[in-house]
């Protein structure tokens, strides 16, 4: 039987739910993986509270890593016994094992563990489509980037300080700003002290910065916005604070021509040349040391109820990953 965990309707930690089930043999294109280790995010949140709409009943989670163990007809390029991982789904990982297009999985690398690999894809490839494709940062720059002590945040404090960027990071704690300096964050600005936006403008001599990266949201919008140089890009792309209320595109114009994008990294990884660019850097970068893992808590899958309750309350910092 595989074990599972299941979501029948929108709303608190308690509607998951563990379920026993029995997989079928993969149909053509599709492969069967033993998981190994399965990664946390905030975005499997939005998903089982309705935040971001999906079909009820669901099994949550996007990313993990594993062993193939059935390989269906039509593909090519795997075989049994191969260590892989996905970093977007499509939704279903919270389950010991699962069906998956192969069209979606690549290899792991010698070198990288099946938890680094659970633990850093989804959010190392979120770094990298953000820092390589949504907003080109270059050597020098000096960008802001909220929730720095976060899994996303961590991961991007040490990769962008690998390349030579300067990091004003936001945290919500004094524990937090020390442990986003340690990976790499050369400013920190605990919010529940300071005005990240007058720290910024400190920070830079009034000039701002060419790029914010927010995933908190509703809480830290305008104040972003009020970060930028003329022509910035303002690139939102989550909601732990709830999502931003709308905004006239007039405002744009008043506050220097600025650029607003909301990505996904789904868009940044839709086709197998993007899928493998893409995990090919974030690879790279665990093999040349750039980016670490640093797993912080480790919670059996059948306890996913609890790690939802402390990632949603902020208890949790770098990475966090199920084992099942």
């Amino acid at each position: 039987m595989t074990y599972i965990i299941e979501a029948t309707k929108a709303g608190g930690p308690d509607v998951l739910a563990a379920k026993d089930v029995t997989l079928e043999t993969p149909s053509a294109g599709m492969v069967k993986i033993q998981q190994t280790a399965i990664g946390l995010n905030y975005i499997d949140t939005y998903h089982r509270t309705g935040l971001y709409p999906v079909p009820f009943p669901f099994t949550p989670g996007l990313e993990a890593a594993g062993i193939i163990t059935e390989i269906g007809a039509d593909v090519t390029g795997f075989q049994v016994g191969d260590r892989v991982t996905y970093p977007a789904g499509p939704l279903g990982a919270y389950a010991s094992e699962r069906l998956i297009p192969a069209a979606n999985i690549v290899k792991i690398p010698e070198g990288v563990s099946d938890e680094d690999a659970a633990a850093l894809m989804l959010k190392g490839c979120t770094v990298e489509y953000l820092t390589y494709r949504t907003y080109p940062v270059k050597e020098g720059d000096t960008v802001l980037f909220h929730a720095a002590a976060g899994g996303v945040g961590l991961i991007a404090c040490q990769w962008l300080s690998a390349r030579g960027v300067t990091v004003i990071g936001t945290v919500g704690t004094d524990a937090k700003a020390e442990l986003a300096k340690a990976n790499g964050c050369h400013h920190t600005i605990n919010y529940s002290k300071e005005n990240f936006t007058d720290k910024v403008m400190e920070i830079t001599n009034g000039e701002g910065v060419p790029v914010v990266y927010d995933s908190v949201g509703k809480d830290t919008f305008m104040g972003s916005l009020d970060c930028l140089q003329r022509r910035g890009t303002m690139v939102t792309y989550g909601n732990a604070t709830g999502p931003v209320d709308p905004i006239p595109p007039g405002l744009l114009a008043v506050k220097g021509s600025l650029f607003l994008t909301r990505p996904t990294l789904m868009d940044y990884v839709a086709t197998r040349e993007d899928l493998e660019l893409c995990t090919g850097r974030v690879f790279s970068a665990i093999k040349d040391g750039s980016i670490k893992s640093d797993i912080r808590q480790r919670y059996a899958l059948k306890d996913a109820v609890q790690a939802h309750k402390d990632l949603e309350a902020r208890k949790t910092s770098g990475q966090t990953i199920l084992l099942p």
